[in-house]
């Protein structure tokens, strides 16, 4: 009668699973003792919308949680509005811009020149130096 040993099986998988949970605690701590999480930039909470009005494609300031970010005075966050002009790709600005900072329900607009339809982007630059688009849609 022969005896077969099996028990090595067990010890050699806990070593595995204890050096694989040494290394992803290392890791997690290594994250935070080195700030590799600091710098990740917050999305900011603001929004326009884009309608056509008459012939005009009108662009609305709505605002929103980040609305403070715009502060005002001198250096204050601007908007600027961009859309398709009589031939797709030829981007013009809205005339006149927004005002700096930008107003909760102001208005830009632009005449709609033959483009369908009109591909409108706006892209919000607030007080901290950051960038971001708050409206990119085809009206």
């Amino acid at each position: 009668m022969t005896k077969s040993k099996e028990d090595a099986v067990s010890p050699v998988i806990g070593v595995i699973l204890m050096v694989a949970v040494t290394v992803i605690l290392a890791a997690v701590i290594a994250a935070f003792v080195f700030g590799m999480g600091s710098n990740v930039q917050k999305t900011k909470s603001v929004a326009a919308t884009a309608q056509i009005i008459g012939g005009n494609c009108v662009v609305t300031y709505q605002g929103g949680q980040d609305n403070a970010a715009f502060g005002t005075g001198t250096g204050a966050g601007t908007i600027v509005v961009m859309g398709d002009g009589a031939t797709r790709g030829t981007m013009v600005a809205f005339s006149p811009a927004f005002a700096t900072p930008p107003v909760v329900g102001a208005s830009v607009s632009q005449a709609k020149t033959g483009v369908t339809p009109m591909h409108v982007t706006a892209t919000a630059t607030f007080l901290d130096g950051t960038s971001q688009v708050i409206l990119d849609t085809q009206v």
